[in-house]
């Protein structure tokens, strides 16, 4: 019994949005005078909310050419929308904000579909150490991050200082390819204050406060605590992590929610038109930055408790993005042209 009525209910939404759906759309055309597409873009204001909103209407057309709209080539937009228009016989000097609005729309949906296979191009490089601007790219990142101590070798336990597990980072690009030296690289270079001090942060972890406490409050607190507990809390501090590993681990947590789609509430209200790499790169150290200050506030026991704390954040981070009026770095350069539209 209940089997057939899950099949029911599917058979009835099925038909809800077969049927009934275009019908309402019809009637409402019918009284508005206005299509979908139309009543989209003079109801909902510019960002995520309308452009997510137009995307769902194009992919849910029963015309192919408007279903395959969201796939065309940057250079063939114009041409797009005067075919939307046409088809829709919708007079472009009626309506001339319109065409403006829908071509800022598909620049934004056509840009991050172009955006998903940058990156996935970089993902799929590995780092070739006989690759000049690959080295390059890597010594950049030490200078960087520690200029005012020379390399002294290409292979080196001096790496490990900016958290790579062995002698040679190379081999921790595996998993994100050249993706994850881009993304350092920038963090590095364009947000050199916040990534020093990270990678001090994470090298130097600061010991909990129980001292200070202690200067204040001595027999108060040792009345409180049992011998084990004082034991712990004599001991107790923040835990570090290894910078550029983790810096690699979230590019790959950066990547799946770009992928996923989660990253389009962002990148349509920061981008006025095609979101781009450096977009990507941006929200990168944004999310670096948060991570970081969310694993101290987490003030997990140990390194192995890294998994639990990156899941947390990450779920955090897309519960952030269900809202459509999202920005995670809105103070960042890329945003800059949309605050002041």
């Amino acid at each position: 019994a209940s089997s057939f009525a899950r099949m029911f209910v599917q058979v009835c939404l099925y038909f809800y949005c077969k049927c009934l759906w275009r019908c309402l759309k019809f009637v409402v055309r019918k009284l508005t005078g206005q299509c979908e597409l139309q009543r989209i873009c003079y109801n909902t204001k510019p960002g995520a909310a309308r452009t997510m909103k137009i995307e769902a209407s194009l992919k849910g057309s029963k015309s192919k050419r408007l279903q395959t709209s969201v796939n065309v080539h940057p250079d063939a937009i114009e041409k797009t929308i005067d075919d939307i228009m046409e088809l829709k016989r919708i007079n472009p000097d009626i309506n001339p904000q319109l065409g403006v609005s829908l071509q800022a729309c598909l620049l934004q949906i056509v840009g991050y579909r172009n955006l998903i296979a940058e990156v996935e191009k970089l993902r799929r490089e590995p780092y070739d150490s006989e690759n000049p601007q690959h080295e390059e790219m890597l010594l950049k990142l030490w200078k960087c991050l520690k200029p005012n101590s020379p390399l002294k070798a290409r292979i080196s336990k001096q790496w490990c200082e900016i958290g790579f597990q062995g002698d040679d980072p190379k081999t921790d690009f595996r998993g994100m390819g050249l993706l994850g030296l881009y993304n350092l690289v920038y963090f590095a270079e364009w947000d050199t204050e916040i990534a020093q001090q990270v990678l001090t942060d994470s090298l130097h972890p600061k010991y909990s406060n129980v001292w200070g406490y202690l200067n204040f409050n001595y027999f108060f607190f040792l009345s409180q605590l049992s011998k084990a507990e004082w034991e712990k809390k004599k001991f107790d501090k923040a835990i570090g992590y290894s910078f550029a590993i983790v810096g690699i681990n979230i590019t790959d947590l950066a990547y799946n929610l770009l992928v996923s789609g989660a990253l389009k509430t962002h990148f349509y209200n920061v981008a006025p038109e095609a979101p781009t790499l450096t977009h990507f790169q941006q929200t990168f150290c944004y999310l670096m930055h948060e991570f970081h200050k969310f694993w101290i506030d987490e003030d997990p026991l140990d390194i192995m408790e890294f998994n639990r704390v990156r899941e947390k954040f990450y779920k955090r981070i897309l519960r952030q993005l269900q809202n459509p009026e999202m920005a995670l770095c809105p103070h960042f350069a890329a945003s800059e042209s949309l605050i002041n539209m």
